[in-house]
């Protein structure tokens, strides 16, 4: 047993990485809770953020939600679907280019994202803090000079 413990601490930045995963993985445990509160999946609130938070030079385009929120196209479709079913967007044609299906916010949609990201600025207020420490350490045990210290002192 002391081997493993021996080797896990030999692997640069893995209790940082552990660490950082740990407090992310609560964050999204939260959304997931929080937005199934409102009857949604946390995928469906990610799908209102990408769409509210759109440039307004940039439509909420099926592609470019696809983009946004790494998933296929067709995956994206989909959500978009399933989103549209359940009232919270509506797709309507480009004016410009009538294949590109251009995806908007209900008001029901709308008043949803609103309370879930209130919701969620509280929950980082509360906890934001420590999934900073949990970046930071990340990024400073993934710096070169971090590692040049660490073999100077074995």
């Amino acid at each position: 047993m002391q081997d493993q413990a021996t080797s896990n601490e030999t692997i640069r930045g893995l209790k940082e990485l552990a660490e950082f995963r740990f407090c992310f993985r609560q964050f999204l445990s939260f959304s997931e809770v929080a937005s199934e509160r409102y009857g949604i999946q946390a995928q469906q609130y990610q799908l209102l953020q990408v769409i509210a938070a759109a440039p307004s030079s940039e439509l909420a385009s099926v592609s470019y939600l696809a983009e946004r929120m790494v998933l296929r196209h067709n995956s994206t479709v989909e959500l978009v679907d399933r989103a549209e079913r359940a009232g919270l967007v509506q797709r309507h044609s480009d004016e410009h280019d009538l294949r590109r299906s251009i995806v908007r916010l209900t008001p029901r949609g709308a008043e949803i994202l609103r309370h879930l990201v209130a919701e969620h600025l509280d929950e980082l207020a509360k906890h934001g803090e420590r999934l900073i420490r949990a970046t930071r350490a990340v990024n400073e045990a993934s710096s070169p000079t971090h590692s040049a210290e660490k073999l100077e002192r074995a």
